[in-house]
């Protein structure tokens, strides 16, 4: 640790003012780790060196003495002089350099601690109310009671004093590190450090020499390199004010910041908080001195006060910036106040109550509001205790304002935001909003917002276009509800939009002509071209409408009726639009023509969907046609072949009775097929089928099944193999029918039925009072593959049996299983019935089927 003491000592001038025993023994940085020789162009009284320049004259006299070695900073020897003189000289002149610097050094020093010193004193002559002298005396025996230097105890009395940010940055660090000895001095030169930057802030000549006191006496011994100190322009602008640590090529490439360039510094503005960057490394956004340090830490502070944000102060750190305690933070926070001080009120200025706007600027903010024509209020902040912002003061409320609760001016001027409109505070946002604009001087804009005020508790919302600026001190908020008036039109402009219609009015005096700009969009014309008179309407519209232009223009011009036409726009370009206009006469109290006025329409979609439909009519109507002739023939071919009914057999020993139930569409007539016939063998062939499909092609497929098993069947082949057959018939002699069948060859004279099934539903046997089907046997469907076989099964009727097959149009329902609609068909079957006929109605009038599908039954009963 450097300090006066070691530097140099100090010439006797120094300790005459009486107020800086024991000074030259500590220093004002105690603890920071370095001093900074002033600058050249310092001025004011915190870098005045006084007295203590008389080392002064011992530099101009070893600059007398040894011109030729000054003039060439020591690299030269007199003429006349031996190498060895010469080295001599050398090392004289430059152990007085160094010692004079030193001497400087510490110079600037004890002015920057004199500075804190003399601060003290006024302090103690305030409150003791003694002269200079006696407070100089009591300040040197108090430092000496306490074991503290004069600086020390000066630093800690302009804090209890001050009771500000800086103090209260400088007293936490010390409660955080309290009970540690050794750290003890480095508790005390944080207040040191902190008063000495502010003392040499508030004294500076300029916000260059603010940034370089600060980096010297507060930002380096917590390690930073640079700063940079930014103000900001009310369009977000960032101009860099002071800077310490960069280049000057740096600082130059830097100068100026314009709005919408995302830089660190600007993310602290439109944020309004501290940004911490841990390593650049981690950070795209461009900044000041990266190249320097790529991977170095940086801090972002706004610096504000008041509810204002007048810049930002940027510190930057060599190496990656670890999680910083909060003492470190607070001191950064009050150094950014500091900054703000200096560029709210520049050096040199008068200095201003922050956040009170001045007398003059609300005045004319007030004229201003007063002169427009929508509601308008003047703002003026309002601080709290701690400083910051908690609300505004309604100061001026102009002639158009009117309150939402019917509440007068007189109650509003002078109120509270908050107090008057809680609700600003809510979910719209709007006194954010407003804060914001007062914090960073950046306007807000905003078209159809929500406002919710409160009337006799209950929330009134209206939308509103808002503006929201800044001036001065103060803030101008104007708003803009849309009338009833203003309302209708915009839904008038909307609904011309949506259906493309633009009106006009023609003055036929003056032959002034007054399009809406929808009406130029639908011609295709601009402004400049000007709009179309009606007579010349002809001449815009395709030859073949001329006829039907001119009775338009005859029975609104000449007969002086409204009416209406549609022809064929011809745009530029080629383009051809088909438009429907329509006019009226404006007449005066004789009955004379002044103007027309009217509108057209684009219905070129309604004209190209109205061919569309016709077109498609067409087809349908064409489609329906030849469904209902197909309908019919297949219809027709099903009747001809399977009546509904037929006569009964006349077979010994045995009933047979068949039913056809068609569906109740003929655009479901389907494939179901049914056979009853004696073979030349003297057995019954019964069979029943069901071509997948609807319509001409099943009904035909089904004609090809029937006869190709009724021709198959005299061969006397057993139905498995019938079936088999059948299978090749569906499969290569249709086109890919599938289909399902059951075939059965009842013997009448052994009273045995051999049957097969090819995916069919098994037959349902009824005997006694219980119904049963027949065992499932395997059989896959007709046409499915080339070749199959089909297992048989054979049962033995007994008088009164009952044998019935089906098709699925019996029993098939979309939303039950096929098993239970079996069980439902088997208690049905199993009512007592005189004859099979009847049995065979009661079970298609119980039917429980939903699909509307073909029905066909076959059955037998033996006597």
């Amino acid at each position: 640790m450097t300090s006066v003491a070691d530097s140099g000592t100090p010439p006797p001038e120094e300790r005459r003012d009486g107020g800086a025993p024991g000074w030259d023994e500590r220093g004002p940085a105690a603890g920071s780790g370095t001093h900074r020789r002033a600058p050249a162009h310092s001025a004011g009284p915190a870098h005045s060196v006084g007295p203590a320049f008389s080392a002064g004259p011992a530099l101009s006299a070893a600059m007398a003495a040894e011109p030729a070695a000054v003039a060439a900073g020591g690299a030269a020897t007199p003429p006349d002089a031996t190498p060895e003189a010469g080295a001599a000289s050398v090392g004289r002149l430059a152990a007085i350099v160094e010692r004079l610097r030193k001497e400087v050094d510490a110079a600037h020093a004890a002015a920057e601690g004199r500075a804190l010193i003399e601060m003290a004193k006024g302090i103690m002559v305030e409150r003791l109310g003694c002269g200079p002298a006696q407070a100089a005396r009591q300040l040197a025996e108090l430092a000496g009671q306490a074991g503290l230097t004069p600086i020390e105890l000066a630093a800690d009395i302009i804090n209890e004093a001050a009771r500000d940010h800086v103090a209260e940055a400088a007293g936490d660090f010390v409660r955080r590190t309290a009970g540690r000895p050794d750290e003890g001095t480095a508790d005390v030169s944080v207040a040191v450090r902190l008063r000495t930057a502010e003392s040499a802030a508030l004294a500076a000549g300029d916000t260059q020499t603010v940034a370089e006191s600060l980096l010297q006496h507060a930002l380096a011994p917590l390690g930073a390199t640079a700063v940079a100190v930014w103000a900001a322009g009310t369009d977000t602008s960032l101009t860099l004010r002071g800077h310490a640590g960069f280049g000057p090529e740096e600082a130059e490439r830097w100068r100026y910041v314009p709005p919408g360039v995302e830089t660190i510094a600007r993310h602290a503005l439109s944020e309004r908080r501290t940004a911490w960057i841990g390593s650049l490394g981690e950070y795209a956004a461009p900044s000041i001195g990266r190249a320097q340090h790529p991977r170095g830490g940086r801090v972002a502070v706004p610096a504000g006060a008041g509810g204002r944000i007048h810049g930002v102060l940027e510190i930057c750190w060599p190496e990656p910036l670890a999680p910083q305690p909060a003492a470190v933070t607070r001191q950064v926070e009050a150094l950014a106040e500091l900054c703000a001080h200096t560029l709210e009120n520049p050096p040199g200025g008068t200095s201003a109550t922050a956040g009170t706007p001045a007398a003059a600027d609300v005045s004319e903010l007030v004229d201003l509001a007063d002169g427009l024509y929508d509601p308008a209020l003047v703002l003026t902040p309002v601080l709290g205790p701690d400083g910051h912002l908690a609300d505004f003061r309604i100061h001026h409320s102009n002639s158009r304002f009117q309150d939402p609760a019917g509440r007068p001016r007189s109650a509003v001027d002078g109120a509270l935001l908050l107090e008057a409109y809680p609700l600003a505070a809510g979910g719209d946002g709007l006194f954010e909003k407003i804060e914001r604009v007062y914090a960073t001087g950046e306007p807000f804009r905003a078209r159809r917002m929500t406002l919710t005020a409160l009337v006799g508790q209950v929330p009134l919302s209206a939308v509103a276009d808002l503006s929201v600026s800044r001036h001065g001190g103060s803030v101008l908020f104007i708003w803009r509800i849309e009338d009833e008036t203003a309302r209708l039109a915009s839904l008038l402009q909307h609904a011309q939009r949506l259906g493309s219609i633009g009106g006009f009015e023609e003055n036929m005096i003056s032959g002034e002509i007054t399009w809406n700009g929808q009406l130029f969009t639908l011609y295709g014309r601009t402004t400049a071209d000007g709009p179309v008179s009606l007579q010349d309407l002809a001449a815009h519209a395709h030859q073949d409408d001329a006829v039907a232009i001119g009775r338009f223009l005859q029975a609104v011009l000449h007969h002086r009726r409204a009416t209406s036409t549609a022809f064929r726009l011809q745009r530029p370009g080629g383009v051809t639009r088909h438009i429907r206009v329509i006019a009226e006469p404006v007449l005066d109290a004789g009955d004379r023509l002044l103007a027309v006025r009217g509108a057209y329409q684009d219905i070129s979609s309604q004209h190209w969907t109205e061919v569309a439909l016709a077109a498609t009519r067409d087809r349908l109507a064409h489609t329906e046609q030849e469904s209902a002739e197909r309908n019919r023939l297949a219809l027709q071919l099903q009747h001809a072949i399977m009546p509904p009914s037929r006569e009964p057999f006349d077979v010994p020993g045995l009933e047979v009775a068949v039913r056809y139930r068609p569906a109740e569409s003929d655009s479901l007539v389907g494939g179901d097929w049914y056979d009853a016939v004696t073979l030349p063998s003297k057995k019954i062939l019964l069979c029943v089928g069901d071509i997948a499909g609807h319509g001409i092609e099943a009904a035909t497929g089904m004609v090809v099944l029937r006869n190709a098993m009724r021709g198959l069947a005299v061969t006397g082949a057993g139905p498995g193999q019938l079936l088999s057959w059948l299978n090749i018939v569906a499969h290569h002699l249709t086109k890919q029918v599938t289909a399902t069948a059951v075939c059965g060859l009842y013997d009448p004279g052994e009273r045995v039925l051999r049957w097969a099934r090819a995916g069919h539903l098994p037959p349902v046997l009824v005997r006694g009072e219980e119904a049963t089907t027949l065992p499932l046997l395997g059989g896959m469907l007709l046409g499915a593959v080339a070749e199959a076989e089909y297992a048989e099964g054979e049962v033995r009727l007994t008088p009164g049996d009952t044998l019935m097959m089906y098709t699925d149009g019996l029993v098939e329902r979309r939303d039950t299983a096929v098993q239970e609609s079996l069980q439902q068909l088997l208690r049905t079957a199993q009512l007592p019935a005189a004859t099979l006929e009847r049995r065979l109605d009661g079970l298609l009038t119980h039917s429980r089927s939903d699909t509307d599908d073909d029905t066909c039954l076959v059955g037998i009963r033996v006597s």
